[in-house]
């Protein structure tokens, strides 16, 4: 862990108060505390005024007009919330209190109060909430996710209001599929532009910008809300959860405000995700906390994309952030993406991928897979469903916590119908002893192409009882007929036989995942359970 001497003079500061190191730094820890002042919340009085700031045209800071009206008791996520009323000519302009001035900092009689936080929908919000700033900096003592043992389990207490994400270089097709995977998450996607600025690291300050990104380098992703307090490297921010995800690493970026867009939900700050600056590492009911300068390691992921047909091939790269729920579908959004705009259509056809995903536990954890799918309606969303699925089961799976170091997917596409149908088989010899090898000659019918035979072979197990024994060869796309047997025996639904599937440790799961059967493999198998043999 990189931990530097004014992290640990922050740190102490934060836990202990004004604890005097030695003569020298005594003088350096009281000035820095004494720099901002803050109001608690038994010092508040209906009537009192200040004002707050925030960022509404590109990064300069204006202010606008607070007046308090009274105490809500216990009302907000993490404590007491305060009523205020915001008026002047800023807040006529966006027409009261935007998503993305969450965090404005709040300041009386020249003490910070606390961050702008909540409002009304459907209203011109001139009254609206303010978090505590001392609830706020609370965030700081709070153990990272490197110093939580990780939870594996589904995410169950999500936040129900619409979240604006500034979207750049995502189609609409991805990030509809994106919403339709986490409904609970309420994600509004918004395309946005980019800003002159985007590539440049500017500093943080009370009222400044700052984005809370899932996403970033060549497609970015996140939401963009205000800072509200800065000690040396530490930042508070938003006032209000993003996802509520705890310990978390998203990516901390700057910010470039285009305008305020009016709706009649609630109206939003359009903004660019700017240049990478540091990172967040708690998102509770208070508010987002992060360290300026220090990034989050993130997932790196290179998608290759080439449309066959048309020879255009188009190359992307992102980091996306490391969760449980958020990983597989993060993933394969952005290979969605590149699908799409490589192909520039919608429609059937026929991808071949192959993909590794490589844990940051060691090479024996790896995973790396090539399949070929054909679909009438939609490839382009057909490439991704087994990444995401694979993911899926790997970020819960019951054995181990895995990190993930980085993802690497090829994705070719063609329009042309590359399937194959078969019509005729035969064996030689047709008698045999355990331990002995058949050898198959399998007639296959391409679609819409010239007839071509396999040859293939199956060793009889050594163990195999006297008697008939029936072989099954089938496309490995096709539903193996001990499953279907399974299903007819008891009357079963497909999610009750997935989950009567047991595995003994996390090595007998990957290789059940790297051998299962590819779509355009050839299987030959014995249908009576437990004598199952791939060729």
């Amino acid at each position: 862990m990189r931990y530097t001497l004014m992290q640990k003079f922050s740190a102490l500061r934060r836990t202990l108060g004004r604890v005097c190191l030695t003569a020298a730094l005594s003088c350096i820890l009281a000035i820095s505390a004494q720099a901002q002042g803050f109001m608690n919340v038994s010092e508040v009085q209906p009537g009192m005024t200040g004002y707050a700031k925030t960022v509404v045209h590109g990064t300069t800071i204006d202010t606008f007009p607070v007046e308090i009206l009274g105490v809500m008791k216990n009302s907000g996520p993490s404590g007491d919330l305060i009523l205020a009323k915001f008026s002047g000519p800023l807040i006529e302009e966006t027409g009261g209190i935007a998503q993305g001035m969450s965090g404005s900092p709040v300041y009386i009689n020249g003490k910070l109060l606390g961050a702008v936080a909540y409002g009304w929908s459907f209203t011109n919000s001139r009254v609206g909430m303010i978090t505590p700033i001392n609830d706020m900096l609370k965030l700081w003592n709070v153990p990272t996710k490197e110093e939580i043992r990780p939870f594996n389990a589904r995410e169950s207490s999500l936040i129900p209001i619409a979240t604006p994400l500034m979207t750049s270089g995502f189609d609409s097709l991805s990030t509809a599929w994106m919403q339709s995977k986490l409904p609970n998450y309420n994600f509004m996607p918004v395309d946005t532009a980019s800003a002159s600025s985007d590539s440049t690291a500017l500093p943080l300050e009370p009222g400044s910008s700052v984005a809370a990104a899932f996403v970033n380098g060549d497609m970015k992703m996140g939401a963009i809300g205000t800072v509200t307090y800065v000690d040396n490297d530490h930042i508070v921010a938003f006032g209000h959860p993003f996802l509520k995800k705890g310990s978390i690493n998203y990516f901390m970026h700057n910010a470039y405000i285009f305008t305020v867009v009016n709706n009649l939900s609630s109206s939003f700050k359009l903004g660019s995700i700017g240049a990478e600056v540091g990172k967040i590492t708690q998102d509770r009911g208070a508010g987002i906390g992060g360290q300026y300068g220090y990034l989050a390691p993130g997932i790196p992921v290179v998608i290759k994309a080439r449309d066959t047909d048309t020879d255009t091939a188009m190359t992307k790269r992102v980091k996306i952030i490391e969760d449980n729920e958020l990983t597989p579908v993060l993933a394969a959004t952005t290979v969605y993406n590149t699908v799409n705009k490589t192909i520039d259509r919608t429609g059937g056809g026929t991808a071949t991928l192959s993909y590794t995903i490589r844990s940051s536990n060691g090479r024996d954890k790896d995973i790396t897979r090539h399949n070929m799918y054909y679909s009438e309606d939609n490839i382009n969303e057909k490439s991704i469903d087994e990444l995401y699925n694979v993911l899926d089961i790997l970020k819960h799976n019951e054995f181990i916590d895995y990190p993930i170091l980085d993802i690497n997917m090829t994705v070719d596409i063609t329009q042309a119908r590359k399937s194959a149908t078969i019509v005729d088989a035969s064996a030689a010899p047709v008698v045999v002893s355990p331990g002995d090898t058949v050898y198959f000659k399998v007639k296959l019918h391409p679609y819409r192409g010239v007839d071509e035979v396999k040859t293939m072979s199956f060793t009889v197990p050594k163990d195999q009882p006297l008697g008939d024994m029936v072989l099954e060869i089938r496309g490995g796309g096709v539903i193996p007929l001990p499953y279907l047997i399974e299903k007819q025996r008891y009357n079963l639904t497909d999610e009750i036989v997935q989950r009567l599937r047991h595995y003994k440790d996390f090595k007998e799961l990957k290789k059940e995942i790297e051998k299962e059967d590819a779509n355009n493999d050839l299987v030959i198998e014995n249908p009576q359970p437990g004598r199952q043999h791939d060729q």
